[in-house]
């Protein structure tokens, strides 16, 4: 098998952090995987699956995660994909929190042609400090809670069901 990539859009490093985890543990599975910003991606030619991870924010993805998937949709389309996103905090699960929410609508259409092999939603992190004035009065009037909800046994759990995916004859290379 050639390489996994593990790409994220992130704004406060949360998501970059959990895609960096993900490869970790990739990579501890004797798997070949690069993370990288999608800003840093320039093709998808040496990859034979990839991991697709954005923070959402108001509902919506981030513009660089948008685009990313809508420029390789084509491509996407033709290996396996998973994709999260990070966002909700406070406790409880993460799809009850934002109503069954697992990605903005803006996507959908790209999905239906990408038709990732599993998508969901993690509890993210939100630290003040690291807001913007906007970011931070929104913040408030939404009552969002503070601190890191990251839950680790999820992520290990879902990255170590694409472990087991990628190492299965499915998509092991002819």
């Amino acid at each position: 098998m050639s390489k996994v990539l593990v790409t994220y859009a992130t704004k406060h490093q949360s998501t970059k952090e959990i895609a960096t985890f993900i490869g970790n543990v990739l990579k501890d599975n004797q798997l070949d995987v690069d993370v990288l910003s999608v800003d840093d991606v320039v093709d998808l030619n040496d990859y034979s699956a990839v991991i697709i991870g954005s923070a959402v924010y108001i509902g919506h993805w981030l513009k660089s995660a948008t685009n990313f998937i809508r420029h390789h949709q084509n491509q996407l389309a033709k290996q396996p994909v998973w994709i999260f996103s990070t966002g909700p905090t406070g406790d409880g699960d993460p799809d009850e929190l934002l109503d069954g929410f697992l990605v903005p609508e803006n996507i959908h259409e790209t999905l239906m042609v990408i038709k990732p092999r599993h998508v969901i939603l993690f509890h993210g992190r939100l630290n003040r400090a690291q807001l913007a004035l906007g970011e931070r009065l929104m913040v408030n009037a939404a009552q969002a809670p503070c601190g890191d909800f990251r839950d680790w046994n999820m992520i290990q759990a879902w990255t170590n069901r694409i472990v087991a995916e990628l190492k299965s004859e499915a998509y092991m290379p002819l």
